[in-house]
């Protein structure tokens, strides 16, 4: 075993973790707008699941980059590289999707009480997403 695919399967596990951190935080809150709704008999909004699954995307931009870390392992990268894009990448892109949750649960509650403003909410987890973008791409860049 080389020791960069400790990098490999890193890209890969912290971006998913980032991904349960923020789809479980975006859900509690999605929940407990739809909780407010149904005490008050009004109609549960159905689009906030929107923000509850908006964190997952990470964890295919970590499958991504741990696929390409993995062909570069197989083409005999340096371990040192495959260890620095894969466990900063994966940590990155895993923040972004927490807090991506974070800003989902926010939105679920504004959209549940307001009914107002679903794409403005859908414009900053847009934004928050882009980090993750950029770091996959960037680390995809860095390993060629």
């Amino acid at each position: 075993m080389n020791i960069g695919e400790i990098g490999v399967g890193s890209a890969l596990a912290f971006a998913a973790m980032g991904s349960a951190l923020g789809a479980g935080t975006a859900g509690m809150a999605a929940v407990g707008a739809w909780k407010k709704a149904f005490i008050q008999n009004k109609p549960a909004p159905f689009l906030l699941i929107a923000f509850v699954g908006a964190p997952l995307t990470q964890t295919i931009y970590g499958l991504i980059l741990m696929n390409a870390l993995a062909a570069a392992a197989a083409a005999g990268a340096d371990p040192w590289l495959l260890i620095g894009a894969g466990i900063p990448g994966g940590i990155a892109m895993g923040f972004s999707a927490w807090y991506q949750g974070k800003a989902g649960a926010v939105a679920s509650d504004a959209l549940a009480e307001t009914g107002k403003g679903f794409g403005n909410y859908l414009l900053v987890l847009g934004l928050v997403e882009t980090v993750a973008l950029f770091v996959m791409v960037f680390m995809l860049g860095l390993v060629g």
